[in-house]
């Protein structure tokens, strides 16, 4: 991504800033957030009538595909932090659309729609239909089957290298003496 700013006169002279900056606009995760945001915000708007956001829609679904389900599972499936997870959780139950129980003799704790989480889900899986209808046309079915695909890979690739972790290169990355 590259932005060409005009300014006129010498009271806008921007910062001059001696960074090497090329190649920034490649960045895998710039990329992929800048399009998580316009596709989420395409389904939030949705899914507005039905007084739910596309990260609920998503969390109702994968426990309604696996209830009960544990936090870890439900934590692996979606790719999110447990803390981030049982925080989202927390505002779910609050308002009634499903249970969390206390913690058992695994200490793992299990989660379940409540009939209003089936009613809620239920009455939004119509706006889904809708956008994911539209989203589809516009990108194309073929294309779209195949991004899926790509993008599954891209999730496992991404895994990995994060379980892989980076080595520490040098004894003052590895935090020892010289």
């Amino acid at each position: 991504m590259y932005i060409h700013v005009k300014l006129r006169g010498s009271i806008l002279q921007p910062d001059r800033l001696e960074l090497d900056l090329y190649g920034t606009g490649y960045c895998g995760s710039l990329n992929f957030r800048r399009t998580a945001r316009a596709v989420t915000r395409l389904y939030d708007q949705a899914f507005q009538s039905a007084g739910i956001r596309s990260t609920q829609f998503s969390i109702l679904v994968a426990v309604a595909k696996a209830q009960p389900s544990s936090i870890g599972a439900l934590s692996s499936v979606l790719i999110i932090d447990s803390t981030t997870l049982t925080r989202s959780l927390k505002r779910l139950q609050k308002e009634g659309v499903l249970t969390v129980s206390p913690r058992g003799a695994m200490r793992q704790r299990f989660v379940r729609l409540t009939p209003k989480g089936v009613k809620l889900l239920a009455d939004s899986l119509p706006a889904w239909r809708a956008a994911q209808e539209r989203f589809v046309q516009a990108m194309g079915s073929e294309y779209w089957l195949n991004l899926r695909a790509e993008l599954e890979r891209l999730a496992q690739v991404a895994g990995k290298l994060e379980s892989e972790g980076e080595e520490p290169t040098s004894a003052a990355e590895a935090g020892s003496p010289k």
